[in-house]
């Protein structure tokens, strides 16, 4: 199924502590993946800064 229009989301995770923990990601993860949303991309400048998910669903 093609789309032409999407909705677009960035959702920041930030590290707690002793930085960013995986299960913390994965569960943001499939929390959106319930609502419809797509990862599209993911960013992190440094270590220790926010994880930036980039995500899309179809309007």
């Amino acid at each position: 199924m093609a789309y032409d229009r999407w909705n677009y989301q960035v959702v920041e995770v930030k590290p707690g502590f002793m930085g960013l923990k995986r299960d913390v990601v994965q569960e943001k993860l499939v929390q959106l993946g319930l609502q419809g949303w797509e990862l599209v991309s993911v960013v992190q400048s440094h270590p220790f800064k926010p994880v930036q998910l980039y995500l899309k669903k179809p309007l």
